[in-house]
């Protein structure tokens, strides 16, 4: 007898119970928002609507499962009678999983105000103790008899549905069969990966919608459970906090030190002026590494524009990145922490989405956030939609540019299209340009190629300039072509005279920093953190070259100080401009060599994942003398690495949005 004679009844079937498990999740939505939505808020259909996809991709494998065990002969219900009982006890199983998961779920939001994480794996370590708070908190009888009810009835509708499924055998052409799966598997396909494009659908995305309530509602408990277990021990150690305190405390100069809610506020405000506030672009650029700028003595001269630029305005020569990696490098800069999560980034990380970012103390600002590519990638999406107020992203699918490689159009189309949309802004704005050419494929478009001459040279000058090839060379040279390409536009442009302009390095690159930096800087990998800064507003910034050690961190609170608004800094970062004579200290948690350390004005201090640490110097080649002063920076630095470790940990899931906190 052909195991395909029944192929056609076995598809119905799965697409019934599939049919059926979507408009219980539909449902059991609903009830979610009637239930926990504030009054007078409306539905939100786009929640609905991404709630639905969400949905879909944990009914399509659950489709797709059934499919394959199905094909086994002994395991298809539509020819062995056998098999009828085994799928009744296999789906009422199923959806007795479901439907635990979801009342976990409701009860989860109901006591947290977060949809279902992996976090809830924590209450299992104290078992007796939450299961003692359950039972005095919640109807615990009414909850079960009500899930025992609800799963016999599903139980009985499984058997009904199989009664009689056993039929005669039934003719199919093969070709038939052939369309009919791999149209099967093609709609599954599609509803797990969730959309059609480059990226899948993540839990981000409910985060494009702008308000965490509406994000709560499209999310499906499945999506946010897995989405966090690996992030599960993404946690802090109190205690250690709590002793750091004191030490960072002083170090970032809290006026309100108290160990014991462990405030890290630092207001700061400004007299009113009545002068229109500036304009802010900030540009992240794609591995922006110090060693191979002309400012830092490159003899190939990659980046001529930028040094010219970098001489108009106050240019910070020793800045570092809290870690290497873009999403790391764009975590740090907005949102002022140092990305600490591991082995993913903090950006993929649904238990740090609520961070409370500088960028919203720019009040009656426009929000702006301009990539060549898509916002999806690493989840930055979920970052900048869920926590800066009313930003309005800019990504491929928007631009009238052709997109040249994976990374979307060219940068210096991005610069102009950026330009076209700055020049119409009615108010004050705080734009963000992030770069992407300076990065394999090195993609330099055909349509600049009579302006942009290519340069090439031997291998033993590449070498000896650290560049592997040509190609990077090149696309070094374009990132600074495409700069110099925005500034020309952007000095003709009707906000130029009231706008700061910030470029600042996403990460630098790995490799030898050769002889133009101390041998320190490639013996412990220290270029791969170290990029240009620069702050450029002609007539409101004071050209000044400084060689203080900076960080990512700082970026936001000197802009905040620049453009004189009032702010309240909760994060690790400082205020450039103020107090320019006293030491800082770059954080840097390397994830790859999976080392931290601090870099001084003098000195590097470095703990190894072996336990083994390293103090050098980084001003000569010259050994750290065995000196008392030595000795006690040594020590210090030592203290404030683990005090920045253990304190960004904890800010990772602690810096929630103002508005967040007193819920």
């Amino acid at each position: 007898m052909s195991l395909n004679g029944t192929f056609l009844s076995r598809i119905q079937w799965i697409l019934k119970i599939a049919a059926c498990l979507l408009l219980c999740m539909t449902a059991y939505r609903l009830f979610f928002f009637l239930h926990y939505c504030e009054p007078a808020v409306p539905f939100s259909g786009s929640s609905l609507w991404l709630g639905l996809r969400f949905d879909a991709r944990v009914v399509a494998i659950v489709a797709l499962s059934m499919f394959i065990l199905s094909s086994v002969p002994v395991l298809n219900p539509f020819r062995k009678p056998a098999a009828v009982r085994i799928w009744t006890v296999i789906l009422t199983l199923v959806f007795l999983c479901i439907l635990l998961v979801y009342v976990s779920d409701f009860y989860h939001y109901d006591y947290l105000r977060q949809r279902l994480s992996a976090s809830v794996l924590i209450f299992l370590e104290d078992a007796a103790i939450s299961a003692q708070m359950m039972w005095e908190t919640y109807p615990v009888v009414w909850i079960v008899l009500t899930l025992v009810i609800i799963t016999y009835g599903w139980f009985r509708l499984m058997k009904y549905w199989l009664r009689g499924s056993v039929q005669p055998l039934q003719t199919m052409r093969k070709k038939n069969r052939v369309l009919v799966t791999v149209g099967f598997v093609l709609l599954c396909g599609v509803a797990i990966f969730g959309k059609i494009g480059q990226y899948p659908l993540r839990w981000s995305d409910a985060y494009a919608l702008g308000n965490e309530f509406k994000a709560s509602v499209a999310l499906n408990p499945f999506q946010s459970f897995f989405s966090t277990m690996k992030y599960r021990f993404s946690s802090y150690n109190a205690e250690k906090v709590k002793a750091a305190y004191p030490l960072l405390a002083s170090y970032l100069e809290v006026p309100d030190p108290n160990p014991q809610t462990l405030n890290f506020d630092r207001p700061v405000s400004y007299p009113t002026t009545g002068a229109t506030p500036p304009n802010v672009v900030l540009v992240i650029c794609e591995s922006f590494a110090a060693p191979k700028s002309t400012m830092f003595g490159n003899r190939l001269n990659p980046t001529p524009f930028f040094d010219s630029l970098s001489r108009q305005g106050a240019f910070f020569s020793r800045c570092f990145t809290s870690g290497f990696g873009t999403a790391r490098g764009v975590w740090a800069t907005i949102t002022g922490i140092p990305d600490v999560n591991r082995p993913r980034t903090a950006s993929r990380n649904p238990l740090a989405v609520d961070q409370h970012t500088i960028i919203n103390d720019f009040k009656n600002y426009e929000k702006m956030y301009f990539l060549g590519g898509s916002t999806t990638w690493a989840n930055i999406r979920g970052l900048l939609s869920n926590n800066i107020e009313g930003i309005k992203i800019y990504e491929e699918d928007y631009f009238s540019s052709g997109k040249e490689d994976v990374w979307g159009i060219s940068d210096k189309n991005l610069f102009l299209e950026s330009h076209a949309i700055l020049s119409r802004a009615k108010k004050p704005f705080f734009a963000i340009i992030q770069t992407a050419n300076n990065h394999r494929p090195y993609t330099i478009p055909d349509e600049d190629l009579d302006e942009f001459k290519k340069m090439n040279f031997s291998k033993e000058e590449l070498a000896a300039n650290l560049f592997n090839s040509n190609e990077e060379l090149n696309a070094f040279r374009y990132m600074d072509f495409s700069i110099r390409k925005y500034m020309e536009v952007a000095a003709k442009g009707p906000y130029f005279n009231n706008t700061i302009f910030v470029f600042i390095g996403d990460h630098g690159l790995r490799g030898s920093a050769g002889d133009l930096f101390p041998r320190s800087f490639s013996t412990y990998d220290i270029q791969a953190e170290h990029v240009p800064l620069l702050f450029y507003a002609p007539g409101k910034i004071s050209p000044a070259w400084h060689t203080g050690v900076c960080s990512q961190l700082d970026v936001m609170p000197s802009l905040a100080h620049l453009a004189q608004q009032n702010h309240v800094n909760t994060t690790l970062g400082l205020n450039l401009f103020s107090g320019i004579e006293k030491e800082r200290y770059a954080f840097i948690a390397d994830p790859d060599r999976n080392t931290i350390a601090t870099v001084g004005n003098r000195f590097y201090w470095e703990l190894a994942p072996t336990g083994k640490t390293a103090f050098a110097s980084v001003t000569d080649d010259e050994p750290v003398p065995q000196t008392t002063e030595a000795d006690s920076i040594r020590r210090y630095m030592e203290q404030l690495t683990h005090a920045m470790q253990e304190t960004a940990r904890y800010l990772l899931l602690n810096n929630r949005k103002k508005n967040q906190q007193n819920r």
